[in-house]
């Protein structure tokens, strides 16, 4: 069995970001959608989430390069001297691993999104971090910690299976996988503990903001056996705050590309949220091939 979720990250970001999101579910295969929600557009993405009830929301942790919910004066250690979250992740993972005062502002600022979250009223279909933040072991402590109370059964872990890549594109092996895998599958491991349910693999690291549709037809042709997940940026076009050479635009045609369904039909894959995948997924040995 293939199931599939399709996420859209950073809903809220901006219109271009909302319009795709809706374009992409209503004349695509976009399934799910993580929310960011203090983002300038939240409440607008809120709305037109009320509105479509077929796609599944989540929360989409912002605490780097972002505005925090919380008041700036409250988390002064998060943010800069702007009031938005502070960019230099090392160091601030570093503060929040070893300094009590921050881990207590940061836990603040995570009960703070996830109240906001379920203050739209909406389903909390799952939950990630931008940037895959939540890798970092205090603030995976912290997301289990408030899934738990919020009641959410799924989360990302960003394990990507390169050998389900080179059957796509030929390519080198990725550092970054090689760096943050030991980090995933330990989040694995935690968020399988904790009874949180995570895709058995996670597209969308390799080719970050570039998802064409040769590419994720190339996915779809060779998806494993299995929960998985594809996350992408889609948007209508640039935004304030969008990443410098996204393709913004290429990854919302890929998502409304005629070709997707019947490559979907072909290869028998169902496709939905996490909530309709309540069954808990291994997570795959992405060194394994």
């Amino acid at each position: 069995m293939k199931n599939l979720i399709v996420t859209a990250d950073d809903f809220g970001a901006a219109p271009q970001v909302n319009d795709a999101v809706l374009q992409a579910h209503r004349h695509g295969i976009l399934t799910a959608a993580s929310l960011m929600v203090s983002a300038p557009l939240a409440a607008d993405a809120v709305a037109r989430a009320r509105q479509t009830p077929t796609l599944r929301v989540g929360l989409h942790l912002v605490l780097v390069e972002g505005r925090p919910t919380l008041p700036p004066s409250q988390v002064p250690d998060l943010v800069d001297r702007d009031g938005l979250f502070r960019t230099d992740m090392a160091r601030a993972g570093a503060a929040m691993f070893f300094l009590p005062h921050v881990r207590r502002q940061l836990e603040a600022e995570i009960e703070a999104q996830f109240a906001a979250f379920a203050a739209t009223g909406l389903p909390l279909d799952h939950v990630n971090a931008h940037r895959h933040f939540h890798l970092h072991p205090t603030i995976a402590g912290l997301l289990v910690k408030y899934a738990a109370r919020y009641g959410v059964k799924g989360a990302r872990v960003p394990l990507e299976p390169q050998d389900v890549l080179a059957k796509i594109e030929p390519r080198r092996a990725s550092a970054v996988v090689a760096l943050t895998a030991p980090f995933a599958r330990r989040l694995a491991r935690r968020f399988e503990r904790a009874g949180l349910a995570a895709p058995a693999q996670v597209f969308g690291l390799a080719w970050s903001g570039a998802m064409t549709a040769d590419r994720l037809a190339g996915l779809l042709a060779n998806l494993p056996d299995g929960l998985s997940e594809i996350y992408m940026h889609p948007a209508t076009g640039d935004y304030p705050g969008s990443a410098p050479g996204y393709r913004y635009g290429a990854e919302l045609a890929a998502l409304t590309d005629p070709r997707m369904p019947a490559l979907i039909a072909a290869h028998n894959i169902r496709l939905g949220g996490f909530c309709d995948f309540p069954v808990k997924s291994a997570p795959r040995n992405v060194y394994g091939n």
